[in-house]
């Protein structure tokens, strides 16, 4: 089959490998030819799933699915348990659940919609699913819970548990702590399987930190460990076998020799520099039109190669998608200004976590190479270092997703907090957008977690420019460690925004005036529809508040009047903005809308419109006080 062309701005026509295909697949008769047709029927599907959706892991699912197709149609029987520790490869697993018939093939057309399939696995939205993962690491230690839990069940039996996971996901310390346990209590139920692709969020792990002998660092923990090439199914199948014929009794790890991408020439890394600038272009978000046509090629020629004719496919097309034309892009605003502020700051270092691409830390890496350290999946190990760097002179800031920075690495950055040091934290991806990835991915716990430390500055800036001022408070004023808080997607605020020339502690800015009431906010997604919001209803207030702890009640007081105050909490409504304006405003009544059950996951406008935190849902709200 050719490849598919698209015109320029056209809709792109997908194409779907249907139900009745994948049955007469799975009713082929040799193992090897049955697994390795349905894994590229699974990457067509998985592929134009992430292509509707506009967002997805195409490296990472591409290169499990022959692992997968294989547990699935081959291994996996009775109660057995398999899932991915790493959550990334959710579009590549759905694919397979729904050619095996344990999801309905329909909700590939839903990824990452309200009432579809998340972003990242949730056993309440898709019950085929066996746990929720995402946060990496945590695998084994989850096997070590589901072999237990049928040993102590009445009667007491053994369940069989395989676990895929990432190679970058192995520098989390939690997958080697888990590993001693399992061999000393003899949890042969346990067989991991590690999708050794070699690349990890942006680049090479050998670059960022060499796993070194991986078989004999878990040999030595007492497990039975065998490699392959993960992408050759008659190889993994016979290496696979073996190790859970030979091993009953111990625990087993296989390593999975891979290729990100697999399959698609187009996403496999293969021109990639070896470096640790190296950027892989496909870990996350949806390819571009030629790029789809070219592996949807590839991949169907192959594909009717395997099974002697031409596949007959379900069409679909991917949405339309406008992007905004004036967004706010507040990870590459604050980026550029800690590149800048280094130039003035000898001291100022930053520290990253496999992520320097989404935290904006290209212009530092680019100019201060020397002040970069690279600590990889490895957060706790990261804002240690932090710390000690602080205590050895210098003014370290350290960078991640805040769903890892300020949860997995809480600890350390108290114990940073009791030396009275200065550190800086940067966390991008906050908040309940962008909505597709899912609730590991959704941060709105973060404010309460960082504005509890002692001596912790915490702000959100709404705007680019914003964004830059919060680096130069942080960097040139601030007294003691600060937390900096930044939304990740470029955002359209739907006006024209405002120029400061510096912050002030505890105020903020009074972006439009009235009596009716005052929304207090900050951050562009909620900015933007309380806006909208007060421009509907004519005389409401809106204010943009960057400070999280420490509001100047006095000035918000006086800016308030005797207007209702509202505050929008783009994070739990417990422990958020909110409850610093309250303490603030001394008892004076407050309204806080904010997030107040798991946050949903769905396109951007769902999820602001399920929580009632979009301009429509607002002018509702506010018209009922």
């Amino acid at each position: 089959m050719e490849a598919a062309t698209f015109a320029a701005n056209a809709p792109i026509a997908l194409r779907y490998v249907p139900p009745r295909e994948l049955e007469a697949i799975r009713r082929m008769e040799d193992p090897v030819q049955r697994v390795a047709a349905f894994a590229d029927a699974s990457r067509i599907n998985a592929l134009s799933s992430i292509m509707e959706a506009g967002s997805g892991h195409v490296g990472t699912s591409f290169s499990v699915l022959d692992i997968l197709s294989w547990l699935h149609l081959e291994v996996v029987e009775g109660d057995d348990v398999v899932f991915s520790s790493k959550g990334h490869d959710a579009p590549g697993a759905y694919a397979v659940l729904v050619g095996v018939g344990k999801l309905d093939f329909d909700l590939l057309h839903r990824l990452r919609r309200l009432g579809g399939l998340p972003g990242h696995p949730d056993i309440e939205a898709v019950p085929a699913m066996s746990t929720n993962t995402g946060s990496l690491g945590m695998g084994i230690s989850k096997a070590k819970g589901f072999a237990r839990a049928a040993r102590l069940a009445q009667p007491p039996g053994r369940r069989r548990v395989f676990v895929v996971t990432g190679d970058g996901e192995l520098q989390e310390g939690q997958f080697w702590e888990s590993l001693g346990q399992a061999a000393n209590e003899g949890l042969g139920e346990i067989t991991v399987i590690v999708d050794h692709n070699k690349i990890q969020s942006d680049t090479w792990v050998d670059q960022v930190s060499d796993l070194g002998d991986l078989g004999a660092k878990v040999r030595a923990f007492g497990w039975a460990v065998a490699r392959c090439d993960g992408n050759d199914v008659r190889a993994l199948g016979e290496t696979l076998g073996t190790l859970l014929d030979e091993h009953p009794d111990r625990p087993k790890l296989l390593v999975a020799d891979t290729i990100k991408g697999s399959g698609a020439t187009v996403f496999e890394p293969h021109e990639l520099e070896r470096s640790a600038t190296a950027l892989y272009a496909f870990h996350s978000g949806a390819p571009g039109p030629d790029q789809y046509a070219a592996a949807l090629g590839e991949i169907a020629a192959r594909l009717d190669e395997r099974l002697g004719r031409e596949v007959a496919y379900e069409e679909a097309q991917a949405p339309r998608r406008t992007q905004p034309c004036a967004p706010q892009k507040l990870p590459f605003a604050y980026g550029e200004a800690l590149a800048d502020a280094a130039e003035r700051e000898p001291r100022l270092v930053a520290l990253d976590a496999d992520l320097y691409l989404d935290t904006g830390l290209i212009p530092f890496r680019e100019r201060h190479p020397e002040r970069f350290v690279e600590c990889g999946i490895a957060e706790q190990d990261m804002v240690s270092q932090a710390g000690t760097l602080a205590l050895g002179g210098m003014l370290p800031a350290a960078h991640s997703f805040a769903c890892f920075l300020t949860p997995r690495a809480n600890e350390q950055i108290f114990n940073n907090a009791t030396e009275a040091t200065k550190v800086l934290y940067a966390g991008t991806l906050v908040g309940i957008i962008p909505g597709g990835p899912g609730h590991s991915h959704q941060m709105v716990r973060d404010i309460a977690l960082m504005g509890c430390l002692p001596g912790m500055a915490c702000l959100e800036p709404a705007t680019d420019h914003e964004a830059r001022l919060c680096v130069q408070w942080a960097v040139f004023e601030a007294p003691g460690s600060v937390y900096i808080r930044l939304v990740s997607v470029p955002w359209e605020l739907g006006f024209e925004p405002w120029q400061a020339e510096r912050l002030q502690p505890g105020r903020g800015t009074v972006v439009r005036e009235g009596t009716r009431a005052v929304v207090v906010c900050t951050g562009p997604v909620l900015l933007s529809q309380a806006h909208a919001a007060a421009q509907s209803l004519g005389d409401v207030g809106v204010v943009s508040l960057p400070w999280l702890r420490d509001v100047d009640g006095a000035w918000l007081g006086e800016v308030a009047g005797d207007a209702p105050v509202v505050v929008l909490d783009n994070h739990w409504h417990v422990g958020g903005q909110g409850d610093a304006v309250r303490a603030a405003l001394g008892g004076r009544p407050v309204e806080v809308w904010g997030i107040d059950r798991l946050p949903a996951c769905g396109s951007n406008e769902e999820v602001l419109r399920e929580h009632r935190l979009d301009a429509d849902s607002l002018v509702e709200r506010l018209g009922a006080l």
